[in-house]
């Protein structure tokens, strides 16, 4: 408004255009900052009837999307052999092979497995989606299954994957995220690092959104965004 106010105008004569260059000026939180005093200034400025038109009546300020950005692949070797548990090796073995979240991860019920099938099914975004279980994941599967059957026969929890603490909980409760999350800090990667990296890694390869989704059980709107980091030759024009 100091600026403005330099250029000779006062609120009554600011219009969307004023506003649009002043937010141009300005990135992120502060852009983000400048717009929402500007939106309670003007809102409160038309109650007292001081102006009869919002300049920002109808302006909403674009957020950049954070594209994902792959991690370098040297961090993803030796994963498994940093990780101590047969628990920790399955839950980052999903995660950096099959792309499902830690949280997913944590809640797969104990019936999740086909092992006749070779398949892992569970729900994504609340529509049924079945995994391909590779080599290396079956063996990290059929691992935790024979831990989990020799130190909990008896254990009524129905998820996949327990521990001494939620193994008898009366609650039955999923594994926490904390007990999970160890597995992956020992390999000095985010679980949210690992998912990304592996649906970019996919991208690469397909550069077909629908793939992703369909492999992953992704929203269409995420699978296209990693297309278009994969490959920004073929991004789409920004909607503005």
């Amino acid at each position: 408004m100091t600026a403005w106010s330099g250029q000779g105008l006062d609120l009554r004569q600011i219009t969307s255009a004023h506003v649009t260059a002043a937010l141009s000026d300005r990135q992120g939180h502060q852009a983000r900052g400048v717009h929402h005093v500007l939106l309670s200034v003007f809102r409160a400025l038309k109650q007292e009837r001081i102006i009869f038109t919002n300049p920002l009546a109808g302006l909403s300020l674009t957020t950049p999307v954070r594209l994902p950005e792959p991690l370098p692949s040297d961090l993803l070797r030796g994963l498994l052999d940093s990780i101590d548990s047969a628990m920790g090796r399955l839950a980052v073995g999903l995660v950096a092979v099959h792309a499902i979240k830690v949280t997913d991860v944590a809640r797969l019920p104990l019936t999740a497995p086909d092992l006749a099938r070779g398949t892992l099914h569970l729900r994504l975004r609340n529509q049924p989606h079945a995994v391909y279980l590779d080599t290396l994941t079956r063996q990290l599967l059929d691992e935790w299954l024979r831990e989990r059957q020799q130190r909990w026969p008896v254990s009524p929890n129905p998820h996949l994957l327990i521990t001494t603490h939620s193994a008898h909980h009366p609650a039955l409760p999923p594994v926490s995220y904390c007990a999970l999350r160890r597995a992956f800090d020992l390999t000095g990667i985010t679980p949210r690092q690992m998912w990304s990296d592996r649906v970019l890694d996919e991208a690469r390869l397909t550069a077909d959104p629908v793939h992703l989704e369909h492999l992953f059980g992704i929203h269409p709107g995420t699978a296209v965004r990693y297309v278009q980091a994969a490959h920004p030759d073929k991004a789409l024009p920004r909607i503005r």
